[in-house]
């Protein structure tokens, strides 16, 4: 029987490239095969529906590896917490293929723990499973936020034990498909300026605007156009992160995408309470992408992007679109923010409003998604002042508080409180702090018992 995953109009589009980007590869053969999630959320996407795509024909494409080829390891360097690693590359996974979407995108299928490549550095090419649920539950959450993200189409068991370092071992092991507009890095990049290769990145210049931006393909600054359009996209993806509450931990160039898109969670964390110095990665010794810092950091590495871009294009206009980082951050940060307390975005003095809400949370160290949660649980008519909302939020006494209370209070009155409150009702009443995935994943270790995964899954999606 045909399996409609193999059937898929496949399009050789960065293969097309040559060799100077990447290297075929062969993916691991695995003792093992247990389908533990498929997103049936993807398949229309890609014209399928979840009745013609069969558990066995995810393993099979998936897991098995069979029909496809070639496998693509991407070359890429980056820079890692400021230091820059010319031993970098695909070294868990590769490019599966790349497929037209339903809306005339192009998407990737790219693998994670899915065998060695010339990239592994002595490691095992593997993914545990425990990585592979945290990657389903931080995509699933961000996408349910409207942050841009990945999104993970398959999570397949494997049958093989790992050591590690940062998990009991030994530990399962997985294989992970993820769906991204593209693998394209700025790491990649990096690479070919490290080769002192301009013509290698003139040519993935060019194939970049072609395929993801190519309403500029004939615009005759369509290189400065890209970069400026590049900045705004990684700053609203910031400013999603920020408002989301998550912290990414990992914000190497070779983590961030071309396309502004988030991607690669590995020990992310979302907020328990607002902390701007929280820090979710244990070996951030310095909190170099602590939370208050991912808006810079996301700015040091389109900086570092444009070192690279300026070999080929003019610099000056560059360093202008550079400078307008802060200016969407900021925009996109208040709408974003604005929207969770139910407020229009084009709510006048909204930034006021933004940075007393910050303070408030930040003084109180109320449970931070549970807070919007709870304000669309409780709105009232009668919240006419800031004593009022306090009290009904159970929020203890505070100058901050009274300050946010204050603000808010006028904010209500001047708005339409059935929008407010269709607003409110957006917010997740479950969003996946660390004690969230825990409880998932002991039933799994203790019992294999996978329903409270599923059930989590559900509840971050409804």
């Amino acid at each position: 029987m045909n399996n409609p995953i193999l059937d898929l109009p496949y399009e050789p589009a960065l293969e097309s490239l040559g060799n100077d980007y990447f290297d075929r590869v062969a993916a691991a053969e695995f003792p093992e095969h247990r389908l533990r999630f498929r997103n049936d959320e993807l398949l229309p996407l890609l014209e399928l529906s979840p009745n013609q795509v069969s558990d066995a024909n995810f393993i099979e494409a998936f897991g098995q590896f069979r029909g496809r080829s070639p496998l693509l390891a991407l070359r890429y360097h980056g820079h890692q917490f400021g230091e820059y690693n010319p031993y970098l590359g695909d070294g868990r996974g590769f490019l599966y293929g790349q497929v037209r979407g339903t809306d005339g995108a192009l998407y990737d299928f790219g693998t994670k723990g899915s065998g060695t490549t010339p990239y592994s550095r002595g490691g095992d090419g593997r993914l545990t499973l425990k990585g592979g649920v945290r990657e389903v539950i931080a995509s699933e959450a961000l996408h349910r936020q409207g942050v841009t993200t990945c999104r993970i189409l398959s999570l397949i068991e494997t049958g093989e034990q790992l050591w590690r370092g940062d998990e009991p071992s030994p530990t399962r092991s997985s294989v992970m498909v993820r769906v991204n507009r593209s693998h394209i890095r700025f790491g990649t990049f990096d690479r070919l300026h490290y080769l002192g290769r301009p013509d290698l990145i003139q040519l993935l210049l060019d194939h970049v605007i072609a395929v993801y931006y190519p309403h500029l393909r004939e615009e005759a600054d369509g290189y400065n156009r890209f970069y400026d359009e590049l900045v705004q996209r990684t700053a609203e993806m910031a400013a999603g992160w920020m408002a989301a509450g998550f912290c990414h931990a990992v914000i190497n160039t070779d983590n961030m995408s071309i396309t502004g898109e988030s991607f690669d969670y590995g020990p992310y964390a979302f907020l328990p309470t607002y902390d701007p110095k929280f820090t979710a990665a244990y070996f951030d010794y310095g909190g170099r992408y602590r939370y208050e810092n991912q808006p810079l950091a996301c700015r040091w590495n389109l900086h570092m992007l444009q070192l690279v871009l300026k070999k080929v294009v003019p610099a000056g206009a560059m360093v202008d679109s550079l400078e307008t980082f802060e200016t969407h951050y900021r925009q996109a940060y208040t709408e974003r923010m604005l929207t969770r307390l139910g407020l229009s975005e084009a709510l006048e003095d909204g930034e006021t409003l933004v940075s007393a809400t910050a303070a408030m949370l930040q003084e109180t160290q109320v449970d931070y998604s549970g807070f919007f949660a709870r304000l669309g649980q409780h709105l009232s008519p009668e919240w006419t002042s800031g004593k009022t909302i306090a009290a009904s939020l159970s929020l203890p006494e505070g100058d901050g508080v009274e300050a946010w209370g204050d603000l808010y209070a006028q904010a209500l009155t001047a708005g339409d409180l059935n929008a407010i409150a269709q607003r409110l009702a957006r917010n997740p009443k479950v969003v996946p702090v660390r004690p969230e995935i825990e409880a998932v994943w002991e039933p799994i270790v203790a019992e294999d018992n996978w329903q409270p995964f599923y059930e989590l899954i559900e509840q971050i999606r409804t």
